[in-house]
């Protein structure tokens, strides 16, 4: 059994990272909330840091989308779930249209989801200090691969109208549907070494970042033709959806457990879809923040996602009693699930410039911040012993993106995981685990293995009842 899905779409793809993907969709997003309609946001691939720019604009949450990590049925059905009750479904591409996890199939890339969604492309080109040449490189996107639909072209940062008008007649084929003009200083999404700085979707207080994206709406309503952009979404293919499999919890029935998840300016990082689903499975989440709350709710269970837990470290070490709240749940055999900064948090000491600051002490040991890359891309994990995350090998796949490392106190430290490295192919262990704790670099994404979020569930629910 299947359910059908025919929310108009498009995907907002460009030739390379940079080239104001991110302020298209936000742009377009706003543009068209102003006319009534609802937009249900998407971001292709890895990323946490575009969706909250998607979120802020939308008033929702921006789930990712990426085939490598999620597969066909995974992604189908997260945009089946998250683009219900929308008019339209706008999906940020990443990298390249055709930027995947090779260089010789579109495994992974917007391509891929494109035509999974079969949904038409919008090229998002940056025409600053180009002419004809637009076409050139339309042509291109438009004739690479016939099963992707590249049916119209939005020119970002042109100089002026006879700049835009110019472009249009070099390319009549795909279309140019719009532009955005350069900006001014202004009207710049700040930036750090991950990419943009997060837009928190519970800042609504952030009124400069309401203005710009106030701003960049009024401009997309002004250079952009809503119309046949929406009518461009409108031919999207119906779709077909495989029906849900995975367990799920009786609607209105007492919750399974209480997890508490860390959400403050130092951890932020979590994959929407991760989230949805615990909820599914009879999880209540309370948010809690480990920088200004002075302990922990009540809760069963901890997940303690990425962000910049180095750029708050002092503010970490002298929240003495939330670190000493944190620590004592562990003892008490309670379950900790962390993904990268919230590894980070666990640890003895972090490392920084500017200097060496107390974390929770959790896992003996010490994080350093480094100025270069640690570690990035996709990686497959297979779990070697059985954890809080199910039995020994459990697989699921997630990827990697960090500025720093962790040294354990003592090299004997429990290893759960086997990390296979997509690109270099090369296998390391790593998971660090002891009691109910399983804290790693992987960013996981459950719907590589629904039983994940499950067994995690489950653990939560056992520590509940024994309490």
């Amino acid at each position: 059994m299947s359910l059908a899905v025919t929310v108009p779409r498009l995907v907002i793809g460009g030739v390379s990272s940079g080239v104001g993907k991110t302020t298209v969709l936000v742009a377009l997003t706003r543009a068209l909330e102003a006319r009534g309609l609802k937009v249900a946001p998407f971001k292709c691939g890895p990323d946490y840091l575009d969706p909250t720019y998607h979120a802020r604009a939308a008033r929702r949450p921006s789930p990712n989308l990426d085939g490598w990590m999620m597969g066909r049925d995974g992604v189908l059905t997260t945009f089946a779930r998250a683009s219900q009750g929308a008019d339209i479904a706008l999906i940020e591409g990443v990298m390249g249209l055709f930027d995947g996890v090779s260089p010789t199939e579109d495994a992974g890339s917007t391509a891929e989801i494109a035509k999974w969604l079969g949904s038409p492309v919008v090229a998002v080109i940056d025409a600053g200090g180009m002419a004809r040449t637009i076409a050139a490189v339309a042509k291109g996107l438009a004739t690479f691969d016939p099963a992707v639909r590249v049916e119209a072209l939005i020119a970002n940062r042109v100089g002026s109208r006879g700049h835009l008008d110019l472009l249009r007649k070099a390319s009549r084929t795909p279309p140019i549907l719009g532009a955005l003009p350069k900006s001014s200083a202004d009207l710049r999404f700040a930036e750090r070494h991950l990419g943009l700085t997060t837009a928190r979707a519970d800042a609504s207080d952030d009124a400069p970042l309401e203005r710009v994206m106030n701003a960049w709406g009024a401009l997309a309503a002004e250079w952009m033709s809503l119309d046949a952009l929406v009518d461009l979404a409108r031919t999207a293919s119906p779709l077909e959806i495989p029906a849900l499999t995975a367990r799920t919890h009786a609607a209105g029935a007492e919750p399974r457990c209480r997890i508490g998840l860390a959400f403050d300016d130092a951890l932020h990082f979590y994959y929407d879809d991760n989230l949805a689903r615990l909820e599914a499975l009879g999880a209540t989440l309370v948010r809690f923040s480990p920088v200004n709350d002075a302990t922990l709710p009540d809760v069963d269970g901890l997940y303690l996602g990425g962000g910049y837990p180095e750029v708050h470290a002092d503010a970490l070490a002298k929240n003495r009693s939330m670190r000493a709240a944190v620590k004592a749940f562990a003892d008490r055999g309670g379950p900790i699930y962390a993904e990268c900064g919230g590894l980070m948090l666990l640890a003895s000491v972090l490392k920084t410039r500017d200097g060496a600051f107390p974390m929770c002490g959790v896992l003996e040991g010490e994080v350093t911040m480094h100025d270069s890359l640690q570690a990035l891309g996709y990686v497959e994990v297979e779990t070697q012993e059985p954890s809080i995350l199910g039995p020994a090998g459990a697989r699921f796949r997630g990827h990697q993106f960090r500025y720093s490392d962790y040294a354990p106190g003592d090299e004997r430290t429990p290893r759960l995981y086997s990390v296979r490295r997509r690109r270099a192919g090369d296998v390391v262990r790593e998971g660090f685990t002891m009691n109910r704790v399983v804290a790693s670099y992987v960013h996981a994404h459950w719907a590589s293995n629904p039983r994940i979020p499950e067994a995690l569930v489950d653990a939560c629910a056992s520590f509940r009842a024994s309490r």
